[in-house]
């Protein structure tokens, strides 16, 4: 979008045997205020020197943004052993997990009409706003107050889910196209610590409920752990994104963008901008004159807009096809998993481990995914295809894990090692196959259209997500009999434990 006399270019040419002086002048009036100052600065960027990052730290800050928007969703699932004690016979994991999905693919398309029209910071900091809120309420007002009823409380959980979701996912999709502007490690980093999240999350879970007894208390501690871990996470954005190096990358791909949009514009004879040439003095002598050219912005109308939402779709199709094998090879690893995580993992039961099960084989899950995404750093350059056929072999890890919980009373597989072996295997492989596909799919396209990559790889992973959350449901209806039958021999033995102490 152009408009008169924002930013300006002096130039010079010759004409009918005289010097004259062209006063080009327009702008990027749609843009935010910081990002214009980045449009002024970018010009000299290409002559500084390639900044440092110096003791990692700007990796380090990466890793922790990671953490920041997958932690909320992690505190309230990995919460498995007090969700079944007060939602009893109830599939409230699997409904947190569609719902969950759905308000995050939703986000998802809501960030990419925004990312033309809130700057990149404005979309983090308002994402890190959403997950605080729902933290801070339901440990305040629901765990320790008990200020509602079951359902009441149902709903609310469902309702938190639905703003963390919203929240985290635009600040993940802002990430992505975040990092895409820094080197490739960094965008690995912040898929690491999305694993990290899940491994802080668990052994924060196990430690409150190995050192704290009452279930109550050792609740509330979790949760004001992942507070006070997600606001350190906001608080070293803030502080990174000032940082000579993240300045340095972020404004080289938007000068990048620049150059590639004064490119169309002088390409482009039907761009409707109207074009007003005026004689003015430049020169100290009379006869040095000059001209300026003025462009002067068409007023919007229907048609106008409809061409620039054509022309948005355009851009993101021409992306999606230099890099659709890694669209499909993220989609599949993420389909399959959520099959079966978090939803049929919660429901893992055992005799002997109890409500332990599903809260181990969780830790396990993400140890193994926070290994695999470490791994994904390694110099190995895959090729797209060869991803998805990988992505595709996961498939085996269904019927495997439902020999896990079936038959009912007797599964298949029914020793606690079968469970955490597979948790493992599917945890590492997702880790890798979730990373390698959104750090390569970067490279594949031009500096100026990554933060576009990025987004249209957050939108296959969010379909994936959304898909293997829908099928896991269908996983639940293994599950259900085995909670009656579970609840039944529970409450004969209390039955009978009263009886002999009544007698």
């Amino acid at each position: 979008h152009f408009s008169p006399g924002m930013y300006s270019e002096e130039w010079s040419r010759n004409r009918q045997g005289r010097e004259k002086a062209v006063i080009t002048n327009f702008s990027f009036s749609q843009l935010p205020e910081e990002e214009k100052r980045g449009w002024i600065k970018s010009h000299s960027v290409h002559e500084e020197s390639i900044p440092d990052d110096r003791h990692h730290a700007i990796y380090f800050a990466m890793l922790l943004a990671g953490v920041g928007f997958l932690l909320p969703y992690n505190s309230f699932i990995t919460d498995v052993d007090y969700l079944h004690r007060k939602f009893t016979g109830t599939s409230i994991v699997f409904d947190m997990s569609l719902t969950y999905i759905l308000v995050a693919l939703s986000a998802v398309i809501v960030n990419n009409a925004l990312v033309e029209r809130l700057s990149l910071n404005t979309r983090i900091c308002v994402g890190y706003l959403f997950a605080l809120g729902p933290l801070v309420f339901v440990s305040v007002f629901d765990i320790w107050l008990e200020l509602f009823d079951t359902q009441q409380s149902y709903a609310l959980t469902l309702a938190a889910i639905a703003i963390v979701a919203f929240g985290c996912t635009v600040q993940q999709s802002s990430f992505y196209g975040y990092t895409g502007m820094l080197p490739k490690r960094y965008t690995q980093g912040v898929m690491t610590g999305e694993s990290t999240a899940g491994v802080i999350v668990s052994l924060s879970r196990i430690f409150t409920k190995l050192l704290v007894e009452d279930e109550k208390n050792n609740t509330i501690i979790f949760f004001l752990f992942s507070v006070s871990i997600e606001t350190l996470c906001f608080l070293l954005h803030v502080v990174v994104r000032r940082t000579h190096f993240v300045r340095y990358h972020t404004d080289r791909a938007r000068h990048s963008w620049l150059k590639g949009q004064m490119s169309n514009f002088t390409s482009k004879n039907h761009s409707g901008y109207q074009i007003h040439y005026d004689s003015i003095n430049l020169g100290n002598s009379s006869h040095e004159d000059g001209i300026y050219v003025r462009f002067d912005v068409p007023k919007p109308d229907t048609k106008r807009t409809w061409m620039g939402v054509k022309e948005l779709l355009d851009q993101r199709c021409a992306v999606a096809r230099m890099i659709w094998p890694y669209m499909l090879s993220i989609l599949v690893t993420y389909f399959i998993t959520l099959c079966l995580f978090p939803g049929l993992e919660s429901e893992l039961r055992n005799d002997t481990l109890g409500e332990w099960l599903p809260i181990l084989t969780m830790a396990l899950f993400n140890l193994a995914d926070f290994v695999g995404k470490i791994l994904a750093a390694c110099p190995y350059e895959w090729g797209g295809v060869q991803l998805l056929v990988c992505s595709c072999l996961r498939v085996l890890f269904l019927p495997l894990f439902v020999m896990c919980v079936s038959p009912v009373q007797h599964p298949l597989l029914a020793h606690p090692a079968w469970p955490c072996g597979l948790s493992l295997m599917l945890g590492i492989s997702n880790g890798y196959l979730g990373s390698v596909p959104m750090i390569q799919a970067a490279g594949k396209v031009p500096l100026q259209q990554r933060e576009v990559a990025g987004n249209t790889m957050t939108v296959s992973y969010m379909a994936g997500l959304m898909l293997g959350s829908a099928v896991s449901y269908s996983t639940y209806s293994l599950t259900s009999q085995a909670h009656s039958t579970h609840t039944l021999k529970l409450n004969n033995t209390l039955t009978l434990q009263s009886y002999m102490s009544g007698h």
